[in-house]
């Protein structure tokens, strides 16, 4: 049925449970995995998201900020890592991404580009408020996507 799904996979407390069900659907349908974390400052995981706001650039902080943000992406390549290599021990044809983007719009686009069947992605259950204010990534992509669209609720 799903023969090529799509996991998009952030840093906060759902991805495991993203990552479980995307486990469970590929296993029951011998699918391929592609599991797809997107960098942007648009996420609150990110560490540019607090980063501070001045009138005056202090190269330290630029420095500091710049060092965090090379953390962060090499911890992000690590988790995408071991979530491929859990995905492979259980049999299954895995694979993973990491781009730099508006996260609506990297997800399906990859989906597109790599044919997916399935796109699974969490949601994290923002009120209608704050979805209004701040967007929603699961709402873009369930709009935007060519494909179905699984969403594990937070």
């Amino acid at each position: 049925m799903y023969d090529k799904i799509l996991v998009s996979l952030d840093r906060s407390p759902i991805a495991q449970s993203v990552f479980e069900t995307a486990l469970y659907l590929g296993k029951n349908c011998h699918s391929q995995l592609n599991f797809l974390h997107v960098l942007s400052q648009e996420t609150t995981e990110t560490p540019l998201s607090f980063a501070p706001y001045s009138f005056t650039y202090d190269t330290e902080i630029i420095k500091e900020l710049q060092h965090q943000w090379e953390k962060y992406k090499q911890e992000s390549i690590e988790m995408l890592q071991y979530w491929t290599n859990q995905a492979k021990d259980q049999g299954l044809k895995a694979e993973f991404n990491q781009i730099y983007g508006h996260p609506g719009t990297v997800i399906c686009q990859q989906a597109q580009e790599w044919g997916a069947n399935l796109i699974v992605m969490g949601r994290r259950g923002h009120s209608t408020v704050s979805e209004l204010l701040l967007g929603s990534v699961s709402s873009y992509v369930i709009h935007r996507s060519h494909c179905a669209v699984h969403l594990v609720q937070f």
